[in-house]
């Protein structure tokens, strides 16, 4: 999850190491190849091109904190939920606007345009509709887990809540994290995923696997209020 590229004015979001291996692939077969097979690399940048343009951008990025949320608005556009007072990191929404290919200023008004704070907490529509809450407080719990789609929040994950939710526990597993939306909810990419191990961040014990998608919350169910037969028949 690089930063983007800018380019006179121009700029390309983030695309992965994907497509970044098949661009370079495709040089050093025009660089190193004197046959007509040497054309191929020109098909394998050509592939990577395309690839590039076609990774889908992220619908939330959490930092690894949770006090940063950024949330892709109905217009496009990242949008960012800090409820706690003093709490924007700006070198981190920089890197998040470049990935994004957004020229906009960390300091731009227009970060937090449809998003409501207060004491508690923060909420936002995003691009599918959805509520995208970040709690602080546990009194802002009982709400956002009636209202909200995801909750990311400093503290532990409330039982019984209907929302998905990316709680204190998580976020000290995983670290930062970056959300895109799918039929069935949300798909986690996770700075730290859950199982892997490294040298420099060694896997972290778990006592459950986390869960690389996030179900979307059924819809409350409906409840019919029409009197029965029988009702109505004792009320006559």
């Amino acid at each position: 999850m690089g930063g983007g590229i800018a380019r006179r004015g121009r700029r390309v979001p983030a695309f992965g190491i994907g497509p970044l291996i098949a661009a370079s692939l495709g040089i050093i077969l025009l660089g190193l190849l004197r046959t007509p097979l040497r054309w191929s690399g020109a098909a394998m940048v050509l592939l990577a091109a395309v690839w590039a343009a076609r990774v889908p951008q992220p619908d939330i990025l959490i930092s690894a904190d949770g006090r940063n949320v950024g949330v892709r608005g109905q217009d496009g556009r990242l949008h960012l939920m800090h409820a706690a007072k003093g709490t924007r990191d700006a070198f981190l929404l920089r890197e998040w606007l470049a990935a994004d290919a957004d020229p906009r200023m960390a300091t731009d008004a227009s970060l937090t345009a449809g998003v409501s704070c207060d004491d508690h907490g923060c909420v936002m529509q995003s691009v599918g509709g959805a509520f995208i809450a970040q709690a602080l407080k546990a009194e802002a719990l009982a709400d956002d887990c009636e209202r909200a789609a995801l909750i990311v929040t400093t503290r532990p994950a409330p039982a019984g809540c209907a929302a998905s939710v990316i709680d204190a526990g998580r976020l000290r597993r995983q670290g930062a994290m970056a959300l895109r939306r799918s039929r069935e909810g949300f798909v986690v990419e996770a700075v730290k995923p859950g199982g892997i191990d490294r040298p420099w961040s060694p896997a972290a014990d778990e006592g459950g696997a986390d869960a690389t998608v996030l179900a979307r919350p059924a819809p409350p169910r409906a409840i019919d209020a029409t009197p029965s037969e029988a009702d109505l028949q004792a009320e006559e």
